[in-house]
């Protein structure tokens, strides 16, 4: 039977990167440096497609994102460590914990309007930090770093950094995991539901869509998926410090998250193998890497406002309008 055109479509859209993704190790498995960077962008590129999640489709304005990746980190280890749990299940504990304190933050937040939310969100971030430094009792490292979080191991085969690709293929997979996922609530009729809050607020309520009901669960859903691979994060580097809340990390993930375009999915994750590298290539700059990323990202915007996933409508719309003119002229 002959295939349908969506889904040759469909499977050609996911299949190729994947593949691609798959079969990079093969060519690239002795760069070990190389490797570390794929695997940075499979992180980076899996928590703003989760914040796009957020902020693009369910018009959540939300700065909490890193928080969220770091409760996940230190949830995961924490529980690891001192318990002697795998690793492949406190990194599922860690995105859990994730969701609960996205779904209590979520409660009162989300009964706000405008910024508010932004605020509130950030105000987590903000304050973690000092509640990892006064942690230390409890193994989270204080004012140093956390170290001796056990590493991920299938049997008696122990992952290390000095052999990453069996990192690299436990972070793609949940990288696809997550992308999969992401597509799904996009598509079904809950996603709907929350971009038509989005778009026409008064209008979707008046079709019985629960507004804050809808937000709590999608808010709850990213940190989560947000956690998860935060807790991979902390058993992949196998030290965690309060630093991974600092201001670097946070912009990148904004960087990634607006050059790739908002409610644009999943430009988000290709923007963030784009700025990965180019933050990587860019670092013997050390602060004059901050002016040329920033420099690219006012010119990026200016170019393209709808970020990257905008690229084929704008060439689109350029050559709809020359057709008329071209028409015209012979």
């Amino acid at each position: 039977m002959r295939m349908k055109t969506p889904s040759r479509k469909l499977l050609l859209t996911w299949g190729i990167p994947i593949l691609t993704l798959a079969l990079l190790p093969l060519g690239l498995g002795g760069n070990q440096f190389v490797m570390g960077i794929l695997i940075l962008c499979l992180i980076w590129g899996a928590v703003t497609t989760n914040w796009d999640l957020l902020m693009g489709y369910g018009g959540i304005f939300s700065f909490g994102q890193i928080a969220f990746f770091t409760i996940g980190a230190y949830g995961s280890a924490l529980i690891a460590k001192n318990f002697g749990i795998s690793p492949w299940l406190t990194m599922w504990a860690g995105g859990s914990i994730a969701a609960l304190v996205g779904f209590l933050i979520g409660l009162p937040c989300l009964r706000l309007k405008g910024v508010y939310p932004a605020v509130v969100t950030f105000a987590l971030h903000m304050t973690l930090a000092p509640v990892i430094r006064a942690g230390e009792p409890i193994g989270t490292g204080g004012a140093g770093s956390m170290v001796g979080i056990p590493p991920l191991a299938i049997g008696d085969f122990v992952f290390t950094v000095t052999n990453r690709v069996p990192y690299y293929y436990v972070a793609l997979g949940i990288f696809i995991g997550i992308m999969v996922v992401t597509y799904l609530i996009i598509n079904s009729r809950f996603g709907l539901g929350f971009v038509a809050l989005r778009d026409a607020n008064p209008a979707a309520k008046s079709l019985g869509v629960d507004d804050y009901r809808s937000k709590l669960i999608l808010f709850a859903t990213s940190a989560f998926m947000t956690g998860l691979m935060g807790g991979f994060y902390a058993h992949y580097l196998q030290l965690l410090s309060h630093y991974v809340l600092g201001l670097d990390n946070f912009v990148l993930a904004l960087v990634i998250l607006v050059i790739g375009g908002l409610g644009r999915f999943p430009g988000a994750a290709i923007a963030a193998f784009i700025f990965v590298f180019l933050n990587e290539a860019l670092r013997p700059l050390e602060t004059g890497r901050a002016i040329v990323l920033g420099s690219i990202v006012i010119a990026a915007i200016i170019a393209t406002p709808q970020g990257l996933m905008g690229i084929p409508d704008m060439v689109r719309n350029y050559f709809r309008k020359r057709k008329p003119i071209v028409e015209q002229t012979q």
